[in-house]
């Protein structure tokens, strides 16, 4: 299986639901994932004073690209704050976050699978 093939569609008919975790003040909106991998593109929202603690560092079995559309956030344990217009490239396996934003954070996010070993 893999991400369905879509069309150029007005995300605002895709409703935010919770991420993992159900902290209310951390959504996404999942524009498109493939089930069998997890594979994904979506909008992640950190509502102003959301904070990630509780899900620890994470770290997973796909590359990740993100990108900081507007406002800001931390990751507590590299102590440091990204803001709008940065970019991020995660393979497989890197740490990051827990994450914390006092003033809000959008991003857009894509999430492919690492290539088979040869």
């Amino acid at each position: 299986m893999s991400k369905p093939a879509i069309e150029f569609t007005d995300i605002t008919d895709i409703e935010y639901t919770l991420c993992p975790g159900d902290d209310p003040l951390i959504k996404e909106r999942v524009l498109a994932t493939d089930p069998a991998t997890g594979v994904a593109t979506r909008i992640l929202r950190y509502e102003p004073g959301a904070d990630s603690t509780a899900l620890g560092v994470q770290k997973h079995e796909f590359w990740e690209e993100v990108y900081i559309i507007e406002g800001s956030f931390t990751d507590l344990t590299l102590g440091q704050t990204f803001h709008a217009g940065q970019f991020a490239c995660r393979p497989p396996g890197m740490p990051h976050g827990p994450w914390r934003s006092e003033e809000g954070v959008t991003t857009y996010e894509v999430r492919y699978p690492a290539p088979a070993e040869r």
